[in-house]
């Protein structure tokens, strides 16, 4: 069979979430796989050199115009002509008229959902996507012949939200992986050279914040500040990756404590390759999320043997299965507190490392790989004509 997969943005410099799952089901795909073929559509960019094609692995650039006409129009005229048997779309969107068997990947429903703390907040760009989300999604989960996402949690609101009937098959929950280079790193060299290259303290909380709020940068802001004011602890430092300065301090000004500044860290974008030494040089990882549909970056730190304070909400107690400090996001108190607690205890720290690095070592991005081959098999299948 012949497989196309949708990787549009993988050619970006800057490469987030969505990006990176794709990222690496194509590589692993690569390594277990060489019976099939395979069609990669992206859209020309600056880093398109970090694939390798091999004798069953295609890779088109395909130019287009904005995401949605490239998805809508470019993707499917693209895919009929290469012969494609399967589509797989993996970023929560489709074309709504495929002209062939569709695998959609549906990270999560969280712009559909009637929820007030997603409607507020967020920059245009994430609005106009939300509204073009909201228009499309329906209409593919219409005609799609599986839709993959990322955990029961999110299989379940996915399920209830379009309603689908008892026994339907279409939808399945496949795991993401985490890659094996975030790890305990015992080169102080490496240690070092990141720290400079990036400006971090001696001791700090780690946090990827941006302007989603979903990703409850204003909750973790109120807690920091809680922290400091209650352990005058001067030495710690608030590390936050790739978030603007003129955001921070419009935050900062909300929650009236612009003096905070001084004591957090803006990374500006940290390169994937970078980011295991972070985690490892820093004492806690922070990721008190309203809402997720999975949470690699808990993952991550596991792996990385960083205690994680995470949410309990959502998917995020069942990925990080026992093994995270849990609190209840929408109280930056609660997080204030988890803060002090993984600071002080060190039995605490060192039973969280434990069972962190065990837990990530249950989700690879090999094993995803092999579950989404068993998937196209059985789409192709159900297509192929009986003799």
């Amino acid at each position: 069979m012949k497989i196309g997969i949708e990787g549009q943005r993988l050619y970006r410099k800057r490469k987030h979430g969505m990006d990176m799952v794709a990222l690496e089901l194509i590589r692993e795909l690569q390594k277990i796989d060489h019976d099939n073929e395979y069609v990669v559509f992206i859209k020309p960019d600056q880093d398109n050199k970090i694939f390798q094609e091999t004798p069953n692995f295609k890779f088109v650039e395909l130019q287009g115009g904005s995401y949605p006409t490239w998805e809508q129009f470019a993707l499917p005229k693209a895919a009929k002509a290469e012969g494609c048997d399967i589509l797989h779309c993996t970023s929560n969107t489709a074309p709504v008229s495929p002209k062939m068997p569709l695998v959609v990947t549906l990270h999560d429903i969280i712009y559909l959902e009637s929820v007030s703390l997603l409607k507020k907040g967020g920059t245009w760009y994430q609005k106009i996507g939300n509204m073009y989300r909201r228009f499309v999604v329906p209409r593919v989960v219409k005609k799609a012949d599986k839709i993959i996402t990322v955990s029961e949690f999110e299989r379940n609101r996915i399920h209830d939200f379009f309603g689908f009937p008892e026994g339907d098959k279409r939808l399945v929950a496949i795991y993401n992986g985490v890659s094996e280079h975030f790890k305990k790193i015992e080169d102080a060299e490496e240690l070092r050279r990141v720290k400079e290259r990036y400006t971090l303290p001696d001791r700090f909380l780690f946090f990827l914040g941006n302007t989603d709020p979903k990703k409850n940068t204003l909750g973790v802001l109120k807690a920091f500040s809680d922290y400091m004011k209650r352990s005058e602890d001067n030495d710690l430092y608030l590390v936050i990756l790739d978030f603007a300065e003129a955001e921070l301090e419009k935050l900062l000004v909300q929650i009236n404590e612009p003096e905070l500044r001084e004591h957090i860290i803006l990374t500006g974008y940290v390169v994937n390759t970078d980011l295991p030494a972070v985690y490892n040089l820093c004492s806690v990882f922070l990721y008190p999320s309203l809402r997720e549909s999975f949470g690699i970056p808990m993952l991550e730190a596991m792996r990385c043997g960083v205690p994680v304070i995470t949410s309990n909400t959502s998917s995020m107690p069942e990925v990080s299965g026992g093994a995270a400090y849990i609190v209840d996001p929408f109280k930056p108190e609660e997080i204030s507190k988890g803060i002090e607690i993984l600071l002080s205890d060190e039995k605490l720290r060192e039973k969280l490392t434990k069972e962190g690095i065990k837990q990530a070592e249950k989700f690879s991005w090999k094993s995803m790989a092999q579950n989404v081959l068993e998937l196209y098999k059985t789409v192709y299948n159900s297509h192929q004509k009986p003799n």
